[in-house]
């Protein structure tokens, strides 16, 4: 019978992102070539609802139930088991069906389920928070990541609504799919990984609890507005418009100072504050990776920019990739490794270097895809060398899984 640790879950979690990468490498090759036998939008389905529960959303789960058991609940994973399991169920059955049905009865019923799940974890993991009597200011972020879990179910409860009733306006369904990626990515994911990472950081660096507050309330004020962002036909009134600009820049400013608070204190310290060099660079890459996805935001915030780059697909799945792979699932993997959750070795280190050469290479092949498509310019073979780019992330993960069992 498995055993309920952060290991195992984790353990788990990486052979689901096997997964994603191995569907996501099918969905280049269809790109490129040709698989007539597959529905090319009912397999991203499956790829993309699979990526959120199956691997960010279980891993995150299970690291922040380790965060519990390290502080005054040793029988937090006996206590989430149902929950972690009940997630995973949801998550393989939304990969078996959406291929086959898309948007149909078996996947809707794996979706909502998923949906539960996140309440029942909001709801236990909040209550469960209170019981904690040190509090943490890393309690916060844990707290506002279970809000936006909850609230980015509005939009898929809205798309369910417009397809039962056949009324499906272009606008409405955009802003409908653009609101639970938003406050997925930008609030369950960002906000969970932030509070695990303030958590690692705290025990080793003093940060005053009442400039963290401040930058906790400017980072969770921004949220709600830089949906709009994603809206630009809901933000074209001046005030409302001036609004996100204000909040878009507000989080870049204060991500800024909160790097430099750190780097400060860190310097501060006889001791670092990830004793391994190598973890010490992944996170410096996260944090340059989150740095330029905040400068991208703001620099969207311009209506000129935003009315150019809008609705081309390789800029929107090159900010999407940015966020999901090089901020994200490169943090749950540093994370890991930092807390000695997962060994480092070197089999794992060359792992990690593949998947970030991965990482590099399909945003920078999607930047010039989505460059050349705003000249109206087609670049030769760039879906082969797409295709190569998913490949070399799919050998990282594929090693990633193996160093496990290698144990070297």
């Amino acid at each position: 019978m498995m055993k309920h640790t952060a290991k195992n879950w984790i353990l788990i979690s990486f052979l689901n992102l096997l997964i994603v990468a191995i569907v996501g490498t099918i969905l280049r090759y269809k790109i490129a070539f040709s698989l007539p036998f597959i529905n090319q939008k009912y397999l991203l389905h499956a790829h993309s609802h699979f990526a959120f529960s199956g691997w960010i959303t279980m891993a995150l789960m299970a690291l922040m139930v380790e965060y519990l058991k390290k502080n005054q609940n040793s029988n937090a994973f006996k206590k989430y088991k149902s929950v972690l399991w009940l997630n995973l169920l949801a998550a393989y059955g939304m990969l078996f069906s959406f291929p086959f049905e898309g948007y149909a009865t078996v996947s809707i019923i794996f979706s909502t389920l998923s949906i539960i799940v996140s309440y029942v974890f909001a709801m236990m993991y909040w209550n469960d928070l209170k019981l904690i009597s040190i509090k943490s200011i890393s309690h916060p972020y844990f707290k506002a990541a279970l809000i936006f879990n909850v609230l980015s179910s509005t939009g898929v409860f809205a798309l369910a609504y417009m397809m039962a009733t056949k009324q499906v306006e272009q606008n409405y369904y955009l802003a409908s799919v653009y609101f639970f990626l938003h406050f997925q990515y930008n609030g369950w994911f960002i906000f969970a990984i932030i509070g695990l990472w303030i958590e690692s950081i705290t025990a080793k660096l003093a940060i005053m609890p009442y400039l963290s507050k401040l930058i906790f309330c400017i980072l969770s004020f921004a949220v709600l507005p830089t949906y709009l962002l994603s809206t630009p036909w809901l933000s074209s009134n001046i005030i409302i418009h001036s609004i996100v600009i204000i909040a878009a820049t507000l989080q870049l400013f204060v991500w800024t100072a909160l790097l430099i608070i750190t780097i400060r204190l860190h310097n501060a310290v006889k001791k670092p504050i990830y004793e391994n060099r190598f973890v010490r660079n992944i996170y410096l890459l996260i944090a340059l990776s989150f740095s330029f996805k905040l400068l991208l935001q703001l620099v969207s915030s311009s209506t000129y920019i935003s009315n150019i780059t809008y609705g081309f697909r390789p800029i929107v799945i090159g900010y999407l990739h940015l966020v999901f792979l090089g901020v994200v699932s490169l943090f749950i993997l540093a994370y890991s490794f930092s807390k000695k959750i997962i060994p480092l070795t070197y089999t794992s280190k060359v792992a990690i270097i593949i998947f970030i050469v991965g990482i590099l290479l399909n945003e920078i092949l999607l930047m010039i895809q989505g460059i050349a498509d705003l000249a109206y310019y087609a670049i030769p073979d760039i879906n082969l060398l797409l295709l190569l780019a998913a490949f070399i992330l799919l050998i990282g993960i594929a090693f990633l899984n193996l160093s496990v069992k290698l144990k070297h």
